[in-house]
């Protein structure tokens, strides 16, 4: 019987998990401008059909060439297949109806929660220890959060009810997949987990996703609207996944999730550049008590 050691990857230098971690972020923080693009354009059921299908033929392929070196074992195919239900059905397609009910705000702050569900389970679960500092730094880095994205613009009533609930959802969804996936990340690698994953979730989803393309209306779809296809398919669905859970083989699941809270900072100040909007004083005082926040959990 192979030792629990045996499973466990060599150690990476923290200032490369990070420095991934951020460039994570940067990529994922550009996904909320794009999605709503494709989303002004497209039927949310259709844009995640279309996003699923491309990207699970970057997939296959690999996949299909990584099951003839080694197998995965039949239990742990089911907690993919698990995953797959939470990363596609639950978290990506209820949080592309959600985002076309509610504000880019209201997402991004409430996927800015994402550390503490994480946290919350990663302790509970993957038994990982729980800190003070750490609970009061991701406490202090959502309250940042909240500075940066509220300027006392943000309220949240009525109208946007039911996409901020479904958005909670997603948020959920996501986090428990995050904490079910870091144990098959570190056994099978993080693309295959990732993969097979999205391509489990996907198949679900495709009969009622083909019904929807088949019926929809592309007339107003221009080339802006297949980017954003193809960038949240390849970029967010491939890329930017199978980083997360790499980075979770060698961080505990709340270490990394933390680092979720920058995402507004660098979402604000892409927006600064591209779109010329103002860098506020929010922005600053957010973005300080967020980074205090991301240094106070890695206090030892």
């Amino acid at each position: 019987m192979e030792s629990k050691a045996a499973h466990q990857p060599p150690d990476k230098p923290v200032w490369l998990l990070f420095g991934i971690l951020v460039f994570h972020q940067m990529v994922s923080a550009c996904a909320f401008p794009f999605a709503k693009i494709g989303l002004n354009q497209l039927d949310p059921l259709v844009f995640a059909f279309f996003r699923f299908l491309l990207s699970s033929m970057v997939y296959v392929p690999v996949l299909i060439w990584q099951n003839r070196k080694s197998k995965i074992s039949r239990r742990d195919n089911l907690r993919i297949f698990g995953i797959g239900l939470l990363l596609i059905p639950i978290n990506q397609v209820i949080f592309l109806v959600g985002q076309s009910l509610t504000s880019a705000g209201h997402s991004s702050l409430l996927f800015a929660t994402t550390p503490v569900f994480i946290y919350l389970l990663a302790i509970f679960f993957l038994k990982e220890k729980a800190t003070i500092l750490r609970s009061v730094g991701i406490v202090i880095a959502l309250g940042g959060v909240y500075v940066i994205l509220s300027g006392g613009k943000i309220h949240f009533g009525r109208e946007h009810f039911l996409g901020d609930i479904l958005v909670l959802i997603a948020v959920v969804a996501w986090a428990v997949a995050t904490v079910l996936g870091k144990p098959l990340a570190r056994r099978y690698g993080a693309f295959r987990v990732t993969g097979s994953a999205l391509v489990y979730g996907s198949l679900v989803y495709l009969p009622f996703g083909l019904f929807q393309a088949l019926k929809g209306d592309y007339s107003a779809v221009d080339w802006r609207g297949w980017f954003s296809i193809g960038y949240m398919a390849i970029v967010i669905s491939v890329g930017a996944y199978v980083l997360w859970y790499w980075v979770l083989k060698y961080l505990d699941a709340s270490r990394a999730a933390i680092m979720q809270n920058i995402q507004p900072i660098i979402a604000t100040v892409v927006a600064a550049f591209l779109l010329s909007e103002p860098i506020t004083s929010n922005l600053i005082l957010g973005g300080v008590i967020v980074i205090g926040g991301v240094i106070l959990t890695e206090i030892r």
